[in-house]
């Protein structure tokens, strides 16, 4: 997409302007009236239109066109050029989205600078395109645990479908790397991806936000939904949608168009909407709070994400790849990561989830002395369980009142909790770490009334309601 498409009813005024910028070097295309000139852009959306405001014997004049590339292509600029030009009809030009307005008979030299100055800004456009969807495709998945392979044989499954997907999981799980993959993968992946904060955004200001407006003073200002013409929209933590726009959503997913707030024409967009929600959606719709016929339309295809609980098993190889990643962004070092520091972030809690162990190995690498492997030592540590400065353990207040027997179990079964779910579930793993028979093992699960379950593809230790004997 690097030429010019010139849109005028008199063949010698197209024909001249087409020599002028040939002979400075530009590609261009010509076109006599509107059917010409959509044919043309449907084919390929040139870097730039020349368009004439009066197109004699055609279905379309000027505006209706600049309306459609303005709808269908707002990244390509549009100078508009008449013969007939006052100040109303370039203010009504510009109110539509064109950059510029030449008024016939033209000086060459203005249309020069003018042309140049349009076709700069459609190469930064491509450009700043070109990045977003760069870092959209960046976007990696990473682990190999039983739950991580779970959800990614899920998200293969609908990459290349054009069904809405809803994705469900704790804040920080990396619901939006989620849909990011799907994006990449998907058909879609050459066209925007863009995300909507529902929990971030003002409810007196989300339509506006979504639907763009449409005022006297500043013209047209596209909406998300808009920008997001021919890729996906997120939809953030969904749950956050103030009811009235959620009802306006439910239109828009029902006729794929909508009007900007201000605005009397209608915008048609293709779009692939993909949402997240930490909460229970259901339960939302019980209190009121959610619709439910929106519910039904963006939970076609529902995936949950797993906790990093979940997965303990994939905090190594995610670490490491948070080191790699803030060395090439920050400078930060690059650390390898010891044996007791991987123990130690297998066995801790992590409400934040993903997040939370990308914030910690990034400030761990910022206040570290930025030599040799990462040591368990610089991680944060729970107290008041742990060790003093002279080595000693300290015991939790609930350890200490117990008998030696009661909280003997209770230290081999919170142990054996910890480790068995940092391994995934998988007992000969955890046997051999801990220096157990695998069949030793058994019996003191057993005995300690320590079971495990199936949960999000991985097996995960939980206590009996009624420990064994």
């Amino acid at each position: 997409m690097s030429d010019i498409l010139i849109v005028d009813d008199e063949r010698d005024i197209r024909e001249l302007i087409g020599d002028i910028l040939e002979d400075e070097g530009f590609t261009t295309r010509l076109a006599g009236n509107s059917t010409e000139a959509m044919a043309e852009i449907n084919a390929e959306p040139p870097a730039l239109l020349i368009l004439d405001i009066w197109l004699k014997d055609s279905k379309m004049d000027g505006i209706d066109i600049l309306k459609a590339v303005k709808r269908d292509n707002p990244d390509v600029p549009v100078v508009i050029i008449s013969g007939h030009g006052n100040i109303e009809i370039a203010v009504a030009a510009i109110k539509q989205g064109a950059y510029d307005f030449i008024e016939k008979p033209f000086n060459i030299d203005q249309l020069l600078v003018v042309i140049r100055r349009a076709m700069e800004t459609s190469r930064l456009r491509r450009e700043n395109v070109k990045l977003k969807r760069r870092d959209t495709q960046t976007a990696q998945m990473i682990g190999d645990s039983a739950a991580f392979r779970t959800l990614l044989g899920q998200l293969d499954k609908v990459t290349k479908s054009n069904g809405r997907v809803m994705l469900s999981g704790p804040a920080g799980s990396g619901k939006e790397v989620a849909a990011r993959y799907v994006h990449a993968n998907s058909n879609r992946a050459n066209g925007p991806f863009v995300t909507v904060n529902c929990a971030g955004v003002s409810p007196e200001t989300m339509e506006e936000v979504l639907f763009g407006r449409e005022t006297a003073d500043r013209g047209i200002e596209p909406g998300l939904l808009e920008q997001a013409h021919g890729g996906v929209i997120y939809f953030d933590e969904v749950a956050d949608m103030p009811l009235g726009t959620q009802s306006k959503i439910l239109r828009v997913l029902v006729d794929q168009q909508f009007h900007r707030v201000g605005g009397a024409d209608k915008v048609r967009v293709d779009l692939r909407v993909i949402s997240s929600t930490n909460r229970d959606l259901e339960a939302e719709i019980d209190a009121g709070t959610f619709r439910q016929e929106l519910y039904h339309r963006l939970n076609v295809v529902p995936i949950a994400v797993p906790s990093l609980e979940d997965r303990r098993e994939d905090i190594p190889v995610l670490a490491s790849h948070f080191i790699t990643e803030c060395n090439k962004s920050q400078g930060l070092p690059s650390r390898d990561l010891s044996e007791d520091a991987v123990a130690l972030l297998q066995t801790m809690v992590w409400p934040g989830n993903v997040r939370q162990l990308k914030n910690l190995i990034e400030r761990v690498l910022i206040l570290g002395d930025g030599s040799g492997p990462i040591q368990a030592s610089e991680l944060p540590q729970d107290k008041p369980s742990g060790e003093d400065e002279e080595g000693r353990v300290i015991l939790s207040g609930t350890l200490a009142t117990l008998p030696l027997r009661e909280a003997r179990e209770a230290f081999e079964r919170e142990y054996l909790l910890t480790q068995i779910n940092r391994f995934g579930g998988n007992i000969s793993r955890t046997a051999s770490f801990v220096g157990m028979e695998r069949s030793a093992l058994h019996r003191k699960l057993k005995s300690l009334g320590v079971v495990t379950t199936s949960k999000a593809g991985a097996r995960i230790a939980r206590i009996e309601e009624e420990p064994a004997d």
